[in-house]
């Protein structure tokens, strides 16, 4: 898969299960564009509630998009329920407006997607019948919940996602799988951060600066995520995998310097949909729409561990 068509999906492109009561699945409409299945161990008894949030693009609840099934959220969200632990996961905008035909990419911006997030923690946050709530952002939804749990979670975690803003990630990604496209892209990027606007790049470019996702490019580029995690004072834990070719492992490490407080896990063999990979290849790629393939069982273990603390 080459750097450009992952860049068209980047923007709209066993561990100690105890034995949990019965299961309890709950579809529940947080606002006209966000739903979502709440996943609850039927007990009398608080339990911790995560709030899973998507990576880029029209990713739904079960951390599908179109042409891409691989389900890497219902599983994490399964497997959270195995070990006593209640999750929200929910299909972002996007899913929403594509299928009513109401996405006009130019009016996109990237608070929009904190603003939902904001939404449904403020929803289970009033409920209050959850011992804690935590956040898990995804890729971009590693950004997006920084945000969102800046408005009282309990704790955050963060799956492969950005230590820098999107445009030096993408610029990084292009020096390592088109290298040739790299300086043009960073003199766009700085023309995009400074106006507002890119009108003069490379044609192996194009897919990345349309015109219609500048506005939601510019607005993705003012939250730095180093500045976001200095923000929280709540209990921090950065994950990635080391066969992830989308986010690189040194992108946890500019995270970790911003918050020393931050719990750092590399996974290895864990790539970026979550998925147990031996390479950076043919293998890993085919794990994207593999829907039938288990989440790697370390990813649970250190999740519920730091929950569990």
């Amino acid at each position: 898969m080459k750097a450009v068509s992952l860049l068209c999906f980047l923007l709209f492109s066993l561990y100690g299960y105890g034995q949990s009561a019965v299961q309890t699945s709950q579809n529940i409409r947080i606002t006209n564009l966000v739903s979502g299945t709440l996943l609850k161990p039927d007990t009398e008894n608080p339990v911790p509630l995560v709030i899973l949030i998507g990576d880029s693009g029209p990713v739904d609840r079960n951390g599908n998009q179109p042409m891409l099934k691989n389900n890497s959220l219902r599983f994490l969200a399964e497997a959270l329920f195995k070990n006593d632990i209640a999750s929200f996961r929910y299909d972002k905008r996007l899913v929403r407006l594509i299928e009513n035909r109401m996405l006009q990419e130019e009016n996109l911006s990237f608070s929009d997607f904190i603003d939902d997030a904001i939404a449904v923690f403020n929803h289970f946050k009033s409920a209050d019948n959850f011992s804690k709530i935590y956040i898990i952002g995804h890729g971009q939804g590693s950004l997006v919940g920084m945000v969102a749990a800046q408005e009282g979670a309990d704790g955050f975690i963060s799956i492969a996602g950005a230590g820098q803003e999107i445009g030096d990630v993408i610029v990084d990604q292009l020096a390592v799988q088109a290298p040739g496209l790299m300086d043009d892209a960073r003199a766009a990027f700085d023309d995009l951060r400074t106006t507002g606007q890119s009108l003069n790049h490379h044609s192996g470019l194009a897919s990345i600066f349309r015109k219609e996702i500048q506005p939601f490019l510019y607005t993705w580029m003012q939250y730095d995520p180093q500045e976001e995690l200095k923000k929280l004072q709540m209990p921090i834990l950065l994950i990635t995998g080391d066969k992830d070719f989308q986010v690189q492992v040194s992108e946890l490490h500019l995270l970790a310097s911003a918050n020393p407080n931050a719990q750092t896990v590399i996974i290895e063999n864990m790539n970026h949909i979550l998925k147990e990979v031996d390479n950076m290849g043919m293998e890993n790629q085919r794990t994207y729409n593999n829907p039938s393939l288990p989440i790697i069982p370390k990813l649970i273990e250190v999740i519920v561990d730091f929950i569990n603390k």
